[in-house]
C-alpha cells in the first residue's frame, strides 16, 4: 500500500529537532523505581543459574563460583566482592553512581537472602535457566545503567569505557567474560560449562541490543 505525506507535513517533520538520548529526565521516584526493579531482576536471575549449577560471566560468575564452595546465597557474595570496586567506582564514574551502585549492592544482598528464605527454585533443564536467567539478569542491569547505577565489579569498568570512550558495553563486557568462563572450566562439567556460555551470552546480548547511544530517551 502507497501512503502519500503532504509537503506542508513532511516540511515539518524534518524541521523537528533529533532528540537522540536527550530526552525527558528522570524523576527521583523513577529512579528509586528503576533501582528495585534492576535489583530484582539481577536477584531472580542468579537465583535462576544457581539452582541450575551454572556460572555466568563477570562478578556475577565469580559470586556463583564461590557460592558452590561456601554455603553464602550468590548475591550476598556478590556484594561481598563488590566492596573493593566502589572505590574505583568513586574516581571512575563520580560520586552519585558510587552510592547509587552502593544502594544496589545492598539491596542485592538483602534480596537474595529474603529470596533464600521465601522460595525454592528447582531447574529441570538447565538450558532455561541459562537462557531465562541470563536474559533477566542483562535486563535487570540495562535498568539499573539507564538509571545511573551499575551492579559493580567488571560492570563498572565496562560503563566507564562506555561513557569515556564509546565502547560497547555488551561487547566489552564479553571479553572479560571469556576469561572468567575459562576459570570456571576447572570446576565445571563439559555441560554446564556450555549453559554457562549461553547465560553469558545473554546478558551480553541485552547490552549489546539496546545498550548504546540514541537507542534512549531519557537520561
Amino acid at each position: 500500500m502507497l501512503s502519500f505525506v503532504p509537503r506542508k507535513a513532511a516540511r515539518h517533520a524534518s524541521s523537528l529537532p533529533d532528540l537522540g538520548v536527550s530526552g525527558v529526565p528522570h524523576g527521583r521516584i523513577e529512579d528509586v523505581y528503576a533501582l528495585i526493579v534492576g535489583c530484582i531482576l539481577v536477584t531472580l536471575g542468579l537465583s535462576l543459574l544457581s539452582a541450575a549449577n551454572l556460572v555466568t560471566g563477570g562478578i556475577a560468575g565469580i559470586a556463583l563460583l564461590l557460592s558452590y564452595v561456601v554455603p553464602v546465597p550468590a548475591g550476598l557474595l556478590f556484594t561481598l566482592i563488590n566492596i573493593p570496586f566502589l572505590a574505583f567506582a568513586w574516581r571512575a564514574m563520580g560520586r552519585t553512581f558510587m552510592l547509587k551502585t552502593l544502594i544496589v549492592n545492598g539491596g542485592i544482598a538483602a534480596l537474595s537472602l529474603a529470596m533464600r528464605a521465601s522460595v525454592g527454585i528447582h531447574v529441570f533443564n538447565p538450558a532455561f535457566a541459562a537462557l531465562v536467567g541470563g536474559t533477566v539478569i542483562g535486563m535487570g542491569i540495562l535498568a539499573l545503567a539507564r538509571h545511573g547505577a551499575g551492579v559493580g565489579g567488571t560492570g563498572i569498568l565496562t560503563l566507564w569505557l562506555h561513557k569515556r570512550h564509546g565502547v560497547n558495553a555488551g561487547l566489552s563486557q564479553i571479553a572479560i567474560d571469556c576469561a572468567i568462563l575459562l576459570i570456571s572450566l576447572s570446576v565445571l562439567s563439559g555441560a554446564q560449562f556450555g549453559w554457562s556460555v549461553l547465560s553469558a551470552a545473554a546478558i551480553n546480548g541485552v547490552l549489546v541490543a539496546w545498550h548504546r547511544p540514541g537507542r534512549y530517551m531519557g537520561s
